[in-house]
């Protein structure tokens, strides 16, 4: 237990007050009215604030040295980190020039009377690219590409595929250049005759091919063709590594669309469509945002011409997207490591220490919570010497910001589709959006945070050996996970679907997520991605004991259905008590923020019955829970397993509420 720390002086306001009016009776009987109202009392009372201000004070004292000595082991507080979306620009119409939208463009979200706007600024330059259709390729599944370009250009039926297609049979269209990042669209005129298939859901995928991975997956906007089976336009989001490439002796940027079996429980093709005409042009195009607002050419004022200059920048806090650019206006002659230097302005580099700055180095460590910069000082060596870490600038340079960025927290967690402002002027813009909810938005680190952290720091010393030492540097490499668990190496080995086997560890990771509007989570919200996995790893693989093998992925989701027959009150609304109630089953089932204490729900905790009777039972104008049925179900395929009354889950795993079914009786 860590010792309390003390309260040099304990007395408060209101002991002030009644102490002073005791001492008066003794000292002076005859003032008898104490009331409020009295002008001396009022004195007493100012007397006694002063008093108290003053106490406050002390009692900061052993706070203050607390983090002087935190300050001394080198604990900072963490800086917020700001959370990133993929901001989809539409144009108004195709374009024959490319349209650029350079690095910083500016977002955000629709102001209301309550709540201000959220602005995010891109991280990258997005150029849309026009483009046409020059050759249409069919390529039976085993074959080589046969060129229809000139029957379909020409307006003849084309069958897309083989007679009774084949899974790997792929339709081809050739643009005329790459579109990277872009919208294309590709606008088809196809006659009903690939019979037999659902349109919603046809057996066909689309691809195109990109540097160095092949053939890529495209995600499918729109696809108003039912699987070409009618006129209409298929909208693709593009990858970033499209690029031209030579297929069927053409040099083209390809896409194709490629059969491959049906999903479970639904038709083939029996017959294969036809495509009669078809053009391809781009209309927009997608880049990432930060939620951050880009500050430019801020002067910072000039160097003294000393080590270890302190400046501060205007704004703060400071996000790592778009980076700090800082530049120092170098004297003509003047020098830094004994050479001479252009006149003109100079960039400087920010390290994170200066334990490994030479001289002549032109660095500087900016703490990002704060926005203080820093640049190198001069330390006295143990021989008398005097040694300087990083390069000073020269005296009266003027020092310049040229751009950072500033913002981050939670407000940046944002639903999908809420970014719909373009506050930047580009021309042909029609509208923008984000077609998924941004993420990774953290707050900084409060002072009592930081305080509950040292002593981890401390004992852990930058190697993970318990499991709490795991969970907590993989805190500290995603910060903006929204949960991590590791499991013991005998929990672990236990149960076979952990895959990792003995003297292994295996860390669990629950990406940030945020709800649509309704308060649902999606399945694919859940799953972290391939970038976070790879930082974790690569965090802890540096600090785990040699010999011990590491595991890092998501928990498995064990998908469940509540199938509830209520009783509602007379005076209550049916469909209103449903609609509660279905709120309170996905909130309190909630993988994130479900569970008895609001956390989430705990990994490897079996669920009840009985518990989500006791939560149906608290819903406003439920009078009488008559049933409750638990089933298993995949989030991916909706089936259902049979019902139970107890789900029971493995270390490893977490609830994921999954399609309830809530029954209202209404009282007669």
């Amino acid at each position: 237990m860590a010792l309390p720390s003390p309260h040099l002086d304990d007395r408060r306001f209101q002991q002030f007050v009644d102490d002073a009016k005791r001492y008066v009776q003794q000292a002076c009987p005859e003032w008898t009215d104490h009331n409020v109202s009295d002008p001396g009392v009022t004195l007493i009372e100012a007397v006694a604030h002063m008093a108290d201000q003053l106490v406050y004070r002390l009692n900061r004292v052993p706070e203050k040295n607390h983090l002087a000595f935190l300050d001394l082991l080198g604990v900072t507080l963490f800086p917020p980190a700001a959370a990133r979306a993929d901001i989809t620009f539409r144009l108004s119409a195709p374009q024959p020039e490319p349209v650029l939208l350079p690095t910083g463009t500016e977002v955000a979200t629709g102001r209301t009377e309550t709540e201000e706007a959220v602005v995010f600024a891109t991280t990258a330059d997005l150029t849309v690219v026009p483009c046409t259709l020059d050759r249409m390729l069919r390529h039976e599944a085993g074959g080589t590409p046969e060129d229809r370009s000139q029957d379909v250009l020409g307006g003849e039926d084309v069958p897309a595929f083989t007679a009774l297609p084949q899974v790997g049979d792929a339709l081809l269209f050739g643009l005329s250049a790459a579109v990277p990042d872009c919208v294309l669209v590709l606008d088809l005129d196809s006659r009903v005759d690939g019979v037999g298939v659902d349109p919603r859901r046809p057996p066909l995928v689309w691809e195109a091919w990109t540097t160095g991975a092949g053939w890529t997956a495209v995600e499918v906007d729109e696809d108003s063709t039912g699987g070409l089976n009618r006129p209409g336009e298929v909208v693709l989001h593009m990858p970033s590594g499209h690029a031209v490439s030579r297929l069927g002796g053409h040099d083209a940027g390809w896409v194709r669309c490629r059969v491959v079996e049906a999903a479970a429980g639904l038709p083939a093709y029996s017959e294969s469509p036809t495509v009669r005409s078809a053009r391809a042009f781009t209309i927009g195009g997608t880049v990432r945002a930060a939620h951050a607002e880009t500050v430019r050419d801020e002067g910072l004022g000039a160097s003294e011409g000393v080590p270890g200059q302190r400046l501060r920048l205007a704004h703060a806090p400071v996000v790592d997207r778009p980076p700090l650019l800082l530049q120092v206006a170098e004297r003509a002659g003047g020098s830094v490591d004994g050479d001479a230097l252009e006149s003109g302005w100079q960039e400087w580099t920010a390290v994170a220490d200066f334990a490994g700055s030479r001289p002549g180095d032109r660095h500087f460590t900016l703490d990002a919570a704060t926005g203080e910069l820093a640049f190198g000082p001069a330390v006295r060596q143990p021989d008398g010497t005097v040694r300087q870490f990083g390069a000073v600038p020269p005296k009266g340079a003027a020092i310049r910001a040229v751009r950072y960025g500033t913002g981050g927290g939670r407000a940046g967690n944002v639903a999908r589709g809420t970014i719909t402002v373009l506050r930047s002027s580009i021309p042909y813009i029609a509208r923008v959006e984000n077609r998924e909810a941004a993420r990774g938005g953290v707050d900084g680190e409060t002072v009592e945070e930081a305080k509950a952290r040292a002593p981890i720091t401390l004992r852990a010393q930058e190697r993970a050996v318990t499991a709490r030492d795991y969970e907590q540097l993989a805190r500290r490499a995603a910060p903006e996970t929204a949960r991590i668990a590791c499991l013991a190496a005998d929990t672990a080995a236990s149960g076979a679907e952990s895959g990792v086997g003995e003297n292994a560890v295996r860390v669990l990771v629950v990406p940030q997520a945020v709800p649509d509007r309704g308060g649902r989570l999606r399945f694919e919200q859940l799953v972290p991605g391939d970038e976070l996995l790879a930082r974790v790893t690569g965090f802890l693989d540096e600090r785990r004991p040699l010999g011990t093998r590491l595991a890092v992925g998501p928990p498995y989701y064990q998908g469940v259905t509540v199938v509830a027959t209520l009783h509602a009150f007379r005076a209550a609304e049916a469909e209103r008590v449903r609609a509660d109630a279905l709120d309170t089953l996905y909130a309190y089932l909630d993988p994130l923020t479900g569970g008895a204490h609001g956390e989430g729900w705990p990994f490897g905790r079996p669920l009840r019955a009985g518990e989500v009777f006791a939560a149906l039972q608290r819903v406003p104008g439920v009078e009488l829970v008559d049933e409750v049925l638990l089933h298993p179900a995949d989030p991916l395929t909706g089936r259902r397993g049979d019902a139970t009354d107890r789900i029971e889950l493995a270390p490893s795993a977490l609830l994921f509420p999954f399609d309830h079914r809530v029954r209202v009786v209404e009282a007669r």
